[in-house]
């Protein structure tokens, strides 16, 4: 791994913390993310399980968690099953863990052969009433292909008809949501690479230069800097393009007098940042990109003094839909009477801002969380307003991650420049 280890006891209490919720004679399971085939004998890139890597650090595949708390036999209450290694697999493909390492990282005292999973399981289960499956349950993904967590939970009901199913979802949406000092740590990190990478591009991006071109120089400074790269596919996106919300492309010219909306973010220790900057590609804006830049600006600063303990989050989306609102009727985007004639489930503010103001992020770039239960310190949100005018080929839209803490907002993207006298002055060097 690029980055540096994660002391164990953050591992540790996170299991605690989970435990300490599950229904009495319970077994929890969590397996490790599959190896997903490409093309030919090629995979695509792997990345653990974010609920698994939550409760064990563990960051390599074949490993399987078991959590039973109230079990007769005080051996198997905490069991991780990992990949045997051997010669072959440490000089086609690396390094893997011992037993003895699998403890030290983890804290988990009993270390099995993940090839012996069934067999251990098997004596293991029959001891539990029910049995707690680990899936998917972000309510962003459209479950189209199988995967492990899934594939176990079928097995499971047909084996054991008998015992109760339970979700581990619900439990990890309330822990995952409410983040330690430690997770902050390794996110202000995440954003610290991610500053770094910004203040690079400001300093590169010039008319002629290729979208892709800017990526590259990303994605640079991401590695060398011990990120495990994009936590998610950047967009780069000049000119009309910015006005494609998912552009992924990333293959035109920069031209002079248009706007790159980037949106991108790196990754570390599997923590993710999540950023969009707007900057003009030949160093200054016009009146008209900063008069819409700075509309966009008032609404996420707007937007985060609404970000505090008890919000509710459908109310904060409304929230920032009535200010964008005033300022797209500034703009002369939308008028009075276009807001009184619109239909209530897709407000007029929706021509120019048809997203989202705030996500949850952390494992996950969208991370898992209860949005029905109320904003809670130590949460993480982005806060990402924007407006996007395809008629004039602008697309702007300002991200930061922020924490909310007793006293205000913890804005983990402060150092990263946003006002367009700073980003202009920069580009000019």
């Amino acid at each position: 791994m690029r980055y540096e280890s994660i002391k164990k006891d953050f591992f540790i209490q996170n299991r605690v913390n989970f435990c300490h919720q599950m229904i009495p004679g319970s077994i929890a399971l969590f397996h490790s993310n599959d190896n997903m085939p490409r093309n030919g004998d090629a995979y695509h890139n792997w990345k653990q399980n974010s609920d698994l890597f939550y409760l064990t650090g563990v960051d390599q595949e074949e490993t399987v968690l078991v959590l039973f708390p109230d079990c007769p036999n005080m051996e198997f209450t905490e069991v991780l099953f990992i990949r045997r290694t051997n010669e072959k697999i440490a000089v086609w493909e690396g390094h893997k863990l011992t037993e003895e390492e699998a403890k030290e990282a983890t804290g988990v005292q009993n270390i099995h052969w993940y090839e012996d999973f069934e067999k251990v399981m098997h004596q293991i289960i029959l001891m539990a009433e029910n049995i707690y499956v680990n899936l998917n349950e972000n309510d962003r993904f459209s479950n189209n292909v199988g995967y492990n967590g899934l594939s176990f939970a079928h097995k499971i009901k047909a084996l054991y008809p008998a015992h109760k199913i339970e979700r581990s979802a619900p439990i990890l949406g309330r822990l995952r949501a409410v983040k330690s000092e430690t997770e902050i740590d390794l996110m202000r990190k995440a954003c610290d690479i991610t500053a770094k990478a910004h203040r690079r591009v400001l300093g590169f991006v010039k008319p002629g230069v290729m979208e892709f071109e800017i990526e590259a120089e990303i994605t640079h400074e991401f590695i060398r800097n011990r990120s495990n790269g994009h936590a998610y596919t950047p967009i780069i996106a000049s000119g009309k393009n910015a006005c494609v919300l998912h552009y992924i492309e990333n293959s035109a010219k920069c031209k002079s007098g248009e706007v790159i909306l980037m949106d991108y973010g790196a990754e570390y220790a599997n923590y993710c940042a999540d950023l969009s900057r707007s900057i003009p590609v030949n160093g200054k804006f016009t009146k008209r990109q900063k008069d819409v830049y700075n509309a966009v600006l008032r609404v996420q600063r707007a937007a985060m003094k609404l970000l505090v303990p008890d919000a509710d989050y459908k109310n904060y989306h409304s929230q920032v839909g009535e200010l964008m609102t005033k300022e797209l009727i500034d703009l002369k985007l939308i008028t009075p009477k276009d807001v009184k004639n619109a239909d209530p489930s897709w407000p007029a503010y929706k021509k120019y801002f048809m997203h989202g103001t705030s996500h949850h992020i952390g494992l996950d770039v969208h991370d898992f969380a209860l949005k029905w239960e109320p904003m809670a310190l130590n949460n993480v949100f982005t806060v990402e307003p924007g407006i996007y005018i395809p008629e004039e080929n602008l697309g702007i839209r300002l991200e930061n991650d922020v924490v909310i803490r007793k006293n205000g907002l913890e804005d983990l993207m402060a150092n990263i420049p946003i006002e367009i006298e700073e980003i202009e002055d920069l580009m000019n060097k």
